[in-house]
């Protein structure tokens, strides 16, 4: 049907009313059965069903479902757009508000046209304007060539440049759920949060058939850019998910742990306190006293938050380093660790950018930091001095010094070097830093000093590995985590039962925290 099908001049207000409301169902039906059925064939939801799925029930407002293209290009003449393949619009999930932009792939393939363009923009624009959380829910061809071919395509990309304007104002979420091609694949790029779908996502500048005709490799659309590729080796994407259900479950958990926007504070949920802070002495059993011992620091993490519940960020790319979202105490923190169990927790480049990313975020929106120190310092060698481990390191150094959000480190065993630093050490303004009793804080451990400093000695005894073992003791005893606090140098030395406990009460007592900064238009950040 056509909206120029409506006689106007012969029909009531109800009537018009009701012709209109025809238009809208019919739209409502997308590119029709056959290309929905398609798309439950392939394991995917509509953009309707995930919209229905994601918002609490009834709260969706459509906006623009009358959009239809208006191109003239003879490849385009009887096309039939419903809503120009883009549902949009706002709605509330958990009660508070959002807006959210799903592309309908039953239309030309989710491509972006003209017209859906203006209606997303228009979205953008509310989001912004109203302080309200973005959310895109991706299965897009990417732009639409019929109507982007030729020199009009002068007035493509502001939807990146408005993306940039809204970061670190509203919380941006870009949900992978099938195909991101060409310039919806820099939509994600921009977003704080990325989850894809196993099997059905996948993201890449250029799609297959564009590669294998650019660059002659012939390559299928997973393993150029699916979630396997993103989720654990480019580092683009935050998590990877089972299906659409557990992609828009993922969305709703992540969306607790923020604010509406910048301006507000992080949702404090009501618990019970004495229930939630208990010692935890399984924790006795989790960290081994022996520094070369390695142990899962996400067991930590769930002795920490509440219900053991959390969700990681990248737990699949730059594995030695954890970032992370929980609750202690019903108040939202971003946790930031290393891993032992992944090269003994050294940093490398993916890891100082993991953690810098996952700052910034936090400080963003407010929600307090807490960092869990087992660090043996950064990774050395000519391979990621060529890879530019400085300059990646520096990104993290900037960060956590940027930081103005409250900051509490706790050292669990080691805390070497500039590992030390980057993790949030004693210069960097820790609002509270205690060490449990196996902490060693020091340039370096105890076997390396040893072998710098005596390695003549070393070299020259009759047996070198006792010998090297000798002088490591002796400056074992001077890195010795008691001599630091003797010194003021951290606040405490605690039991680690009690971490939990340490930190809720630093998290209450640091709510009206205020830091004075020099004005500046902006910070020069490495890159």
């Amino acid at each position: 049907m056509n909206s120029n099908n409506i006689k106007m001049e012969e029909k009531n207000l109800e009537a018009l009313a009701k012709d209109l409301l025809d238009i809208k169902k019919e739209y409502e039906q997308m590119g029709g059965e056959k290309y929905i059925e398609a798309q439950h064939h392939a394991g995917k939801l509509t953009a309707r069903e995930r919209i229905d799925y994601l918002l609490d029930e009834g709260t969706f407002k459509e906006m623009g479902i009358l959009a239809h293209h208006q191109n003239s290009h003879p490849t385009m003449q009887g096309k039939y757009t419903p809503a120009d393949g883009v549902i949009a619009g706002r709605g509330l999930i958990n009660g508070r508000q959002v807006c959210i932009v799903a592309h309908d792939y039953t239309v030309l393939a989710g491509a972006i046209g003209k017209t859906s363009e203006t209606k997303v923009s228009r979205v953008r624009e509310w989001s912004l304007r109203n302080r309200i959380p973005m959310i895109w829910l991706v299965d897009s061809a990417g732009v639409r060539v019929q109507e982007s071919i030729g020199s009009l395509f002068a007035g493509n990309g502001r939807q990146f440049f408005d993306q940039v304007k809204m970061s670190g104002v509203v919380p941006l979420i870009c949900a992978m759920m099938g195909p991101g091609i060409a310039g919806t694949a820099y939509l994600p790029a921009l977003a704080d949060f990325v989850p894809m779908v196993k099997k059905t996502s996948y993201m890449a500048l250029g799609g297959p058939h564009l590669v294998k005709t650019i660059v002659g490799e012939d390559v299928d659309d997973q393993s150029l850019g699916g979630s396997k590729v993103h989720t654990q080796e480019s580092g683009v994407a935050d998590i990877e998910v089972k299906d659409d259900y557990e992609c828009l479950d993922t969305i709703k958990k992540y969306l607790s742990f923020f604010p509406s926007h910048s301006g507000e504070q992080p949702p404090i949920y009501d618990v019970d306190v004495n229930e939630k802070i208990a010692r935890s002495e399984k924790i006795y059993e989790i960290v081994s006293t022996s520094p070369k011992k390695v142990y899962n620091m996400y067991d930590v993490i769930s002795e920490l938050v509440d219900d053991g519940d959390y969700l990681p960020m990248k737990p699949k790319w730059a594995k030695n380093m954890v970032t992370a979202f929980g609750k202690i105490g019903g108040i939202p923190v971003g946790i930031v660790g290393n891993q032992p169990m992944h090269l003994g927790g050294a940093i490398d480049g993916d890891a100082a950018d993991k953690a810098a990313r996952f700052i910034n975020i936090c400080d963003s929106f407010n929600i307090p930091l807490v960092f869990l120190q087992d660090v043996p310092g950064f990774i050395v060698g000519s391979k990621v001095e060529k890879a530019g481990i400085i300059r990646h390191g520096a990104k993290m150094l900037h960060a956590v010094a940027e930081a103005t959000v409250p900051k509490f480190t706790v050292i669990l065993r080691k805390a070497y070097g500039a590992g030390y630093f980057v993790m949030n050490g004693k210069a960097f303004e820790p609002d509270l830093i205690v060490a449990w009793p196996t902490a060693e804080i020091s340039v370096m451990g105890a076997e390396g000093a040893a072998s710098i400093l005596y390695h003549k000695q070393i070299r020259n005894s009759e047996d070198p590995k006792e010998a090297l073992a000798d002088y490591a003791n002796q400056f074992r005893e001077l890195i010795d985590v008691k001599i630091a606090a003797s010194n003021m140098l951290i606040d405490d030395v605690i039991d680690p039962a009690e971490t939990k406990l340490e930190l809720y009460y630093a998290l209450i007592s640091s709510t009206n925290k205020q830091v004075e900064r020099p004005h500046k238009k902006n910070s020069v950040r490495p890159v």
